[in-house]
């Protein structure tokens, strides 16, 4: 599969979020052509600030490889990272991270900052940004307006 097509994977998860009120961001980690992690926003319903897409698909792939070294996977994502699910990329020691939209007020893969290729750090990940950016960016807007209304 494409990045594309993974990408729309991860808008499945994000439409998924948009359905229960929550902020839509989806993502999905992939391991050999195989999706292994899948998760979506549930900050809001779990009450829990950690409960971003990312972290949540980042889990579900440990438990899946029973390891949280996750190297070689790919992490597709609708809204590039936060500080936070930047930290738990590197962390997971990922390859490489493929976002949609651009996050102009946490964007952590470039926009504001690049956690996740900081020299200093014995693990980097690969960038690949603005896969699908106007459907991801399209499902935020609409979010925002529902907020709004």
């Amino acid at each position: 599969m494409s990045h594309e097509q993974y990408m729309q994977e991860a808008l499945r998860e994000a439409r998924k979020a948009l359905n229960k009120g929550e902020v839509p961001v989806g993502a999905v980690v992939v391991l050999n052509g195989e999706i292994i992690g899948r998760g979506h926003n549930l900050r809001e319903s779990r009450h829990d600030p950690t409960a971003h897409a990312e972290v949540l698909a980042l889990r579900k792939a440990g438990k899946k490889l029973k390891s949280w070294r996750l190297s070689g996977a790919v992490l597709y994502v609708t809204l590039e990272p936060c500080p936070m699910c930047a930290g738990a990329m590197l962390q997971s020691r990922i390859e490489r991270l493929v976002y949609g939209a651009d996050d102009p007020k946490a964007g952590s893969a470039g926009t504001l900052l690049n956690i996740l290729q900081f020299p200093g750090y014995n693990h980097q990940v690969k960038i690949t940004g603005g896969v699908l950016a106007a459907e991801a960016a399209a499902m935020l807007r609409e979010f925002f307006e529902r907020q709004r209304d």
